[in-house]
């Protein structure tokens, strides 16, 4: 028996994985519908898009520390488990690497994607449109355009991943 050993019906178990479920439910619950902000953002576009972008950048900012405690508190339960559960079941493991990459996808694209969407933004509402008569589009739209794709087809990877881990901590294969 482990020094850290509770079992899975210990006070000191449960506490630890309400934490774990609260921190799931609040931080990926804040990031899951993004999508539905970057909608909101083409829909107002102008001033009124960037306050809802920069909102939605804010609240994700806070997630992101909620997301971060998610497998701390997961590698806690194993160690709390009593030996129930171990990191040499794949579900565990298995989970474990994908919120490795589920992260890195989040740091590599989005983050940054988000944080120069934003910037292309204020760019745009500072300098108004463009002048009567100009051709084509100013190149902050081109590259907004640019981004929202890789955001939104990195957003669709990230929700599918969140999917597969949800199911690997529900069913356990393996365990």
């Amino acid at each position: 028996m482990s020094l850290f050993a509770a079992g899975l019906n210990s006070g000191p178990y449960k506490l630890v994985l309400v934490l774990h479920i609260m921190c799931a439910i609040v931080g990926f619950g804040a990031v899951f519908l993004n999508g539905l902000y970057a909608a909101q953002v083409r829909a107002y576009k102008g001033r009124e898009g960037l306050a809802i972008s920069e909102a939605n950048y804010a609240v994700s900012s806070v997630a992101e520390y909620l997301i971060y405690a998610v497998p701390i508190l997961g590698i806690l339960l194993v160690v709390l488990s009593d030996k129930a559960w171990k990191f040499s079941q794949g579900w565990v493991s298995v989970s474990l690497l994908l919120y490795v990459v589920g992260i890195t996808v989040s740091h590599m694209v989005l983050r940054p994607g988000h944080k120069r969407m934003n910037v292309l933004m204020h760019e745009l509402a500072d300098g108004g449109p463009p002048a009567v008569g100009a051709v084509g589009a100013p190149p902050q739209v081109t590259e907004m355009e640019a981004i929202g794709k890789r955001m939104a087809m990195a957003g669709l990877f990230l929700d599918v991943l969140l999917v597969v881990i949800v199911y690997l901590m529900v069913f356990k294969p393996g365990a």
